[in-house]
């Protein structure tokens, strides 16, 4: 039997582990391979910026509703804006019955004028679960379209699980959506250009059939002529005992085949490993690339009680594989 996802994707921290600060690099973000952390706890986090100020969205606090929102002009110093889906959308029930009241992982992106955010409604270790849509003009204003259902899974019909999804473009321009999490792994499936939602095959681009499927969190990026996965291996979501990572491949292909820096296929386990984490910052995961040279992700700081914050570093790829 495929090992089941069991652990919760979000853990509860006190009020007090929320209100610890952070000391800060004093480098400007653009000159600075490491930005910094932040000062507010995020989980799965995706990063964009509008006009002056950046925007860091990832799951929801177990004990809020929706998905947080943290804001920043530095993206040193972040304050906590009002969650999006403080009320639940009624359609969720109809396709996860018992989901949990923060919604996970989203993803944001601007194509064709308007802000797209993919998230996940679940629940823990059951791969009935959906990945739903929401679309704004302006993400400072606060309002967001609902666009309904993207795709579902359910543990009768799918052997794979609809959360932590990433909207990510082919060098055409093209919008696809990865997907994944355990189960039989990271999939993809391109998009319609107006409705943002599947039209076509399902493809499987990454796995760890032996090694309990333990990855999740996809994010694509096309560089210098190869598409580039990066996906998160092993546990999440347990503080400073997490043995999260981020492992990467790389494809001529959006569709695959993924394979890291030995030649091997991310199909049957293979991944280089960017980020395995350190002293301090223990999990490193739940990752994403923004405007293809910046790496974002979270990882549980050993000198704050383990709770896990917002990391962001520049990118390099002049080696044909992503460093920092």
């Amino acid at each position: 039997m495929k090992k089941k996802k069991t652990w919760k994707r979000f853990l509860h921290f006190s009020s007090a582990a929320l209100a610890a600060g952070l000391i800060f690099t004093s480098a400007a973000p653009a000159e600075a391979a490491f930005w910094g952390a932040s000062n507010e706890l995020l989980h799965d986090p995706t990063m964009i910026k509008e006009g002056s100020s950046w925007y860091a969205l990832g799951t929801g606090l177990t004990e809020e509703r929706g998905l947080r929102v943290l804001k920043s002009s530095d993206a040193k110093n972040w304050t906590v804006q009002k969650s999006i889906f403080t009320t639940p959308l009624s359609w969720w029930s109809n396709y996860v019955p018992n989901y949990e009241p923060n919604q996970w992982a989203p993803d944001i992106q601007y194509y064709n004028g308007k802000y797209w955010l993919y998230y996940s409604v679940s629940t823990f270790g059951s791969n009935t679960s959906a990945i739903g849509l929401a679309s704004s003009t302006s993400i400072s204003s606060g309002s967001w379209k609902d666009e309904g259902l993207v795709i579902r899974s359910t543990t009768s019909s799918n052997n794979y699980i609809a959360i932590d999804p990433e909207l990510t473009f082919d060098k055409d321009g093209n919008p696809w959506l990865a997907f994944g999490s355990f189960w039989t792994g990271i999939k993809l499936t391109k998009l319609d250009k107006n409705t943002m939602k599947p039209t076509g095959s399902l493809y499987s681009i990454a796995a760890r059939p032996n090694n309990g499927d333990a990855l999740e969190a996809p994010t694509l990026t096309y560089q210098n002529g190869y598409y580039y996965l990066m996906v998160s291996f092993d546990k999440c979501c347990d503080g400073v005992n997490s043995t999260y990572k981020i492992a990467y491949g790389r494809s001529k292909n959006i569709t695959g085949p993924y394979l890291d820096k030995s030649g091997k296929s991310m199909l049957e386990g293979g991944g280089t490993i960017l980020d395995s984490g350190n002293d301090q910052w223990k999990g490193p995961g739940g990752q994403d690339i923004v405007n293809g040279n910046i790496l974002v992700r979270h990882a549980y700081d050993a000198n704050n009680n383990g709770i896990p914050k917002l990391l962001i570093n520049d990118l390099n790829w002049s080696s044909g594989w992503p460093s920092y």
